[in-house]
């Protein structure tokens, strides 16, 4: 028999759990094998496939970068995850953390497409 498929909203809770705990391998059941992960508007460049993005959040994780889940709200095949990130390229000794977005796209209950923010605003604006 078939296991149920996961919601949009329990999908956000084990994601949020994931990045939380930094347990990528937790997150690799919730991605799609060919998931993207890429800039709002961009596809040309970003990761191709799950392995890209587990390897992508293990290199930053290895390099100082963490983050913070601060909100994650499940909307229609959407989920959005707000995050203070401390220890990224783009971070600063007076701005050692930052707030960034990302957006994540669910289909048959894994993760197909992730788009990063830098505002909450452009990040919301994907939701609809």
């Amino acid at each position: 028999m078939a296991s149920p498929k996961l919601t949009t909203d329990e999908i956000a809770v084990l994601v949020r759990g994931a990045l939380e705990s930094a347990a990528f391998d937790a997150y690799r059941p919730l991605a799609n094998t060919n998931v993207h992960w890429d800039s709002p508007d961009d596809s040309a460049v970003g990761c191709r496939h799950r392995d890209e993005v587990l390897e992508r959040y293990r290199r930053g994780r290895a390099k100082g970068v963490r983050s913070h889940v601060r909100e994650t709200i499940a909307h229609g095949d959407h989920v959005l995850n707000g995050m203070s990130v401390s220890g990224a390229p783009s971070s600063t000794p007076s701005d050692a953390t930052v707030d960034r977005w990302q957006v994540l796209t669910a289909d048959n209950d894994r993760v197909t497409d992730i788009r990063g923010f830098d505002t909450r605003e452009g990040a919301v604006a994907r939701l609809k």
